[in-house]
């Protein structure tokens, strides 16, 4: 079975860009109000602090047993080369207990400029991961490792990750709250209306250090 390639469209720097600095949480809240049930509940960071936003570059891939494929099937190094800056590779690996990604991967994916991962499946060499500084979000953490067991079957078409649908050039955003998925055609419309988001809690934020009571400013902003 080879690897089936689908077409990315480009994802600006600038709409990037437009995501950094806002909360999942904040972005969340968008989602929710349009309809788009693009939040994630289950995947966590491997370590607290890690946070990414950029555009994804999607793999889905299947599992077996112990020798189920050949070593040169696992298809990770063909991933990993066509990794540009700003991009977030997200995996799809059906929440397998199985690593599909380790430390020297992570090394790579750093030098090309790779702003994060997602994987609904499992990762390893979780220290070595921490010490590149590199983000990473997965459904396992297990020293278990993928080879011979895990196959890369599509790069660049859509996948589920915790059931979420994640088209390639979506935007990405992960933080300590969790992931959200913001489908390449609405990100415009959703980064204007989290940045208003953002603006109102900051405002409210200053207004109760300077004495207004939480009941007020849930009464003055709505959408806090």
């Amino acid at each position: 079975m080879s690897i089936h390639q689908g077409t990315r469209p480009d994802t600006s720097p600038a709409l990037i860009d437009a995501f950094k600095g806002l909360a999942t949480s904040t972005i969340g809240n968008v989602l929710d109000d349009l309809g788009i049930g693009s939040i994630g509940l289950n995947l966590r960071p491997v370590a607290p602090g890690m946070r990414f936003v950029g555009a994804a570059l999607t793999v889905k891939e299947v599992t077996g047993a112990k020798n189920a494929y050949k070593p040169s099937e696992f298809g990770l190094g063909a991933v990993i080369d066509m990794c540009q800056p700003l991009d977030v590779v997200v995996i799809d690996n059906g929440g397998q207990q199985v690593s599909t990604w380790g430390g020297v991967a992570s090394v790579a994916a750093v030098q090309n400029g790779v702003a994060g991962l997602v994987v609904d499946g499992g990762v390893r060499d979780a220290d070595e991961i921490i010490e590149q500084g590199f983000a990473v979000f997965s459904r396992h953490v297990v020293p278990l490792s993928g080879k011979t067991r895990v196959k890369v079957i599509e790069i660049n078409t859509t996948v589920k990750i915790d059931g979420m649908p994640v088209h390639p050039g979506d935007i990405v955003v992960g933080d300590a709250s969790g992931l959200v998925v913001v489908p390449r055609d609405r990100a415009e419309e959703v980064a204007r209306l989290a940045g208003e988001l953002e603006q109102q809690d900051r405002k409210a934020s200053e207004e109760i250090r300077a004495g207004l009571s939480f009941t007020e400013a849930l009464r003055k902003y709505a959408k806090l």
